[in-house]
């Protein structure tokens, strides 16, 4: 049974008779996407772990795309009734778009076990654990043997807008040159299943010896990592001409 970000108004803080729960049935996933409160952040979506398995992708709150301005809100590419209904729930419709988008991809949508969306952005919570990670949606039942007791939130981030999967991993850098600098550095990864577009790993002083590393959520499961390049800019014109390079860069992804 797949909790749509099931609703908090009336709901939340009632007994398991009133809401959903997961002794409703053998296997219950929830996806939470607008568990702000609903005072005074009109959240339409319940946040406590109600399932075996509750998600909560980009923190459950606040989905990225949902801040855009009205007019390009309502004037929706899917027609003005959409986007209408978008600019009012943009949030609490977000979770049937995530599931829709996981049937296309049923290796999209890893859910990282964690604490919370703070430590998420930590080494704490990456990469998966041995038992693996399941994924957000359609698929998440392929997990549900590996479940232990109580309830288990996992976290991840998705995309602005369709396609909304986006795979997780950790890039770690260690700089090579002649004088620190400051500017930033991007980096995209090629590989066997697909590109990325440019990442920033860090922004800021630039010192060669040191080493910098960055998770990053990007738009293609790049498969085996075929190549990396490596691109930095210092943002002005500097007439020492400082060169700046790449004495290591390792990959990680997190499903493996």
């Amino acid at each position: 049974l797949s909790g749509l970000d099931p609703a908090q108004p009336y709901f939340q803080g009632t007994s398991i008779e009133v809401r959903l729960d997961k002794s409703d049935a053998e296997f219950v996933d929830i996806i939470h996407t607008d568990s702000a409160p609903t005072i005074p952040y009109l959240g339409f979506g319940i946040s406590p772990a109600i399932g075996h398995l509750d998600f909560y992708p980009n923190g459950g709150k606040q989905m990225p795309g949902c801040g855009k301005n009205p007019v390009s809100q309502i004037v929706d590419l899917d027609g003005i009734w959409e986007g209408t209904r978008d600019f009012v729930a943009c949030n609490h419709l977000r979770s049937y778009k995530y599931y829709s988008d996981s049937i296309i991809y049923p290796d999209g949508f890893v859910g990282y076990p964690c604490a919370s969306y703070d430590l998420f952005g930590t080494d704490r919570c990456f990469p998966c654990p041995r038992e693996g990670c399941p994924t957000m949606g359609h698929f998440a039942d392929r997990f549900k043997d590996k479940f232990k007791n109580g309830f288990q939130k996992f976290y991840l981030n998705t995309a602005e807008a369709k396609d909304f999967p986006l795979w997780r991993y950790k890039v770690t850098m260690t700089l090579s040159g002649r004088s620190k600098v400051k500017g930033y550095v991007n980096v995209a990864l090629y590989g066997s299943g697909g590109n990325t577009r440019q990442h920033q790993i860090v922004k800021g002083s630039l010192k060669p010896g040191s080493t910098y590393s960055s998770f990053i959520d990007v738009e293609a499961n790049i498969g085996t990592v075929t190549k990396v390049k490596f691109l930095w800019n210092n943002n002005w014109i500097n007439p020492t001409f400082p060169k700046l390079g790449a004495a290591t860069i390792t990959v990680q992804s997190g499903i493996n």
